[in-house]
């Protein structure tokens, strides 16, 4: 790691200090408060690539259409060097994956083809003009990556499958639904190559898999992927990493098993010596740990090695992903999740020594790693939605930091008052530290009492960082404290502090939320008697619990939520995750029984707003049924609104903007008015 990429925490206070320096002069009254249809205004950064030559940034600006109700993106360049950015592609179009050819004249993408097939296509970069179609592959492509000398394409397609809606679902598997799709058809997805100047494609994956995360080793030779091809994938999560020869027909060759780690091994990416792949592992000797509590470890082993290397160890005991090599290969770059933060990490490939180039109150979205060694990532904060920024390999002295490259939102976030965050730590019940971010609202007062906001997050061992988050700023713009508790349970902070919930949903986590609103409360500037409580899928189960545990709040809003676990075994798509740590319905009914806040909803008496899709595989809007009726039944306040067409996420803008003012709407007729 060279010395220059070390940046320390003063740098980084500097540099996010001068980022906001302008905002903060015009805060007093000047600015606006931010509105329900900012949220359509606000583009999305996304997709970004370095040209092979360095020189361009390619990137993808998603926005969001209200009028005509759909969302769109569209493909812009600017220099890496900094610049002016310009579009390459028209308003209103649909693009994703965008790439380079290897001279970095043009670039590539994927966009919808004649008959909404999803295909290649490429565009000039100087000398403008048409698109060129570069593939026209029946029934689309999933992914692509071109080989190091250009001339070919790894694509991701699946088999053919079933799309006569007149013959009836025949399951054999025992997974089969997945949310944003439905019934699954039983159709792998394999891999192919495809000859650019022949059009002729070649299949080098076959059988009753699915292969992922693939990746072209340096000279083009051979071709590492993801595959889970124990004899029942559904039963287990033990995916390997395996190789196959790129100019060979599947039925000419047997894939090579890289790894042998009994669970999930993925993402590998090649060092550029093509000796090595690094990747990431999961491993526990425990069996009632579902895959998602477990940490990941960054490792590193050698073609034709029986094992291979920890780059880090127990001692790092958090989630990383998002790995790229150094140009040298040296260095692995990861994201790494840590106590509320996304850092960028540089691990050391001789010594496994880790440093952070990045880190602080932000949150790292994306790594891309130029020819020079310069490093591309995103970055999203409290008050800074997500824009690409640069870590210069050798910069002037003094430059030490991250170089802002697009400003995307930049003419709207300086016209808007935007809350800047709090963090709280706090002993909870057992004296476990607890982490808390509390956004306040424009007057804010320390000396007057405020309304207050419980908002709970989903996935439940996922974290609240520091990352941009349109709906809590939205809360604070009308009047609310916002409280955002990191409950145990939550990632970021380890196994054991992820494990705290094994079996015990509506335990550490309830008790943690009431610690949290006790905290605030006893720091003067919260109403103890205008509280709210709400949060979306795991955030809407544990709302749940917190309102059948307690009477304190005002109004709550449970949002894609679980009420009754067993009532949709077999209905949600989490068959591993059940069977591995709550065991058989039929067997551990107590058990299961005891994690469903359904089990208690004879004791909530705080009105309710229940939400969610009609089709939501994820979470199925029968818990959200159920909870409601109950609540109607025993003559309590409750709400139902269920969004016709719509999965686990509210995608459609029409149904964002509805569902955004009902929530505002739902707090501030239960939660904000003036007690006498």
């Amino acid at each position: 790691m060279k010395k220059h990429m070390i940046i320390t925490h003063t740098l980084l206070a500097l540099f996010w200090a001068g980022l906001v320096s302008g905002v903060l002069a015009k805060e007093a009254n000047t600015l606006r408060a931010l509105q329900v249809n900012d949220y359509f205004a606000i583009k999305g950064v996304g997709g970004a690539i370095i040209s092979p030559d360095g020189a361009w940034v390619a990137y993808t600006v998603g926005t969001k259409d209200l009028e005509n109700d759909r969302s769109s993106s569209r493909l812009w360049v600017v220099p890496t060097a900094g610049g002016k950015p310009r579009p390459m592609t028209a308003k209103g179009s649909s693009f994703r994956s965008p790439g380079w050819s290897p001279d970095s004249r043009y670039l590539t993408f994927i966009a919808p083809g004649q008959g909404d097939d999803w295909q290649l296509f490429s565009l000039d970069l100087q000398g403008g003009g048409e698109r060129v179609q570069m593939t026209n592959i029946e029934g689309g492509i999933g992914s692509y990556k071109r080989s190091p000398d250009g001339k070919r394409l790894l694509l991701s397609i699946s088999d053919e499958a079933n799309d006569d809606n007149s013959i009836p679902w025949v399951i054999d598997d025992l997974i089969f639904k997945q949310d944003y799709v439905g019934y699954i058809d039983h159709v792998p997805t394999h891999l192919y190559v495809y000859d650019l100047e022949s059009q002729t494609t070649l299949q080098i994956t076959d059988g009753d898999h699915d292969e992922y995360s693939a990746a072209w080793s340096p000279d083009g030779s051979m071709v590492a992927f993801t595959s889970n091809r124990t004899a029942d994938p559904d039963r287990n999560y033990n995916s390997d990493i395996w190789l196959v020869k790129s100019n060979l027909p599947a039925d000419q060759q047997e894939p090579i098993q890289l790894t042998t780690n009994p669970g999930p091994d993925g993402s590998p990416i090649w060092n550029p010596d093509g000796k090595r792949i690094a990747y990431l592992t999961s491993y526990t000797e425990r069996t009632d740990i579902p895959a998602s509590y477990l940490q990941t470890k960054i490792a590193i082993i050698g073609i034709g090695d029986d094992e291979p290397v920890l780059l880090t160890t127990e001692e790092l005991d958090r989630k990383a992903y998002g790995l790229k090599f150094s140009p040298d290969g040296n260095t692995v770059y990861a994201m790494l999740e840590d106590d509320g933060r996304v850092d960028l990490v540089a691990v050391s490939v001789p010594d496994g020594k880790l440093t952070r180039p990045i880190t602080g109150q932000l949150s790292v979205g994306d790594i891309e790693v130029a020819p020079d060694g310069s490093v591309l990532v995103s970055i999203s904060k409290p008050r800074v939605p997500g824009d690409l920024f640069v870590l210069d390999a050798n910069p002037a002295a003094g430059s030490e930091q991250p170089r802002r490259l697009t400003d995307v939102n930049g003419g709207l976030m300086n016209s808007i008052w935007l809350s800047d965050v709090e963090e709280l730590r706090f002993p909870t019940l057992d004296g476990t530290e607890i982490q808390t971010f509390v956004y306040k609202p424009q007057d804010f007062n320390p000396r007057r009492k405020y309304p207050a906001i419980l908002w709970l997050h989903g996935g439940q061992e996922s974290q609240y960082d520091y990352g941009f988050n349109f709906r809590v700023q939205l809360f604070a713009a009308n009047g609310y404290v916002v409280v955002m508790p990191n409950v145990r349970g939550s990632g970021g902070r380890g196994q054991e502090f992820a494990l705290a919930l094994n079996k015990a949903y509506g335990t550490a986590d309830v008790e943690d939320v009431i610690v949290a609103t006790d905290h605030v409360i006893e720091k003067g500037y919260v109403d103890p008697d205008r509280l709210g409580v709400g949060g979306w899928s795991s955030g809407g189960t544990l709302t749940n619990f917190v309102i059948a545990k307690t009477e304190r709040f005002a109004g709550a809003i449970s949002g894609a939520s679980v009420g009754w676990y067993t009532s949709t075994y077999g209905h949600d798509p989490y068959y591993l995750w059940w069977h591995t740590e709550l065991g058989a319905p039929w067997k551990n009914r107590d058990l299961w029984d005891s994690i469903s806040p359904f089990m208690h909803v004879e004791n909530i008496t705080t009105p309710t707003l229940f939400i969610g899709g009609e089709i939501d595989w994820n979470q199925p809007i029968i818990h959200s049924e159920q909870m409601y009726q109950a609540m109607k039944h025993l003559g309590r306040e409750a709400s139902l609104v269920v969004y016709p067409g719509a999965y686990h996420g509210i995608r459609k803008p029409s149904y964002q903007k509805d569902l955004l003012e009902r929530f505002v709407g739902w707090f501030d007729k239960y939660v904000k008015p003036e007690t006498d």
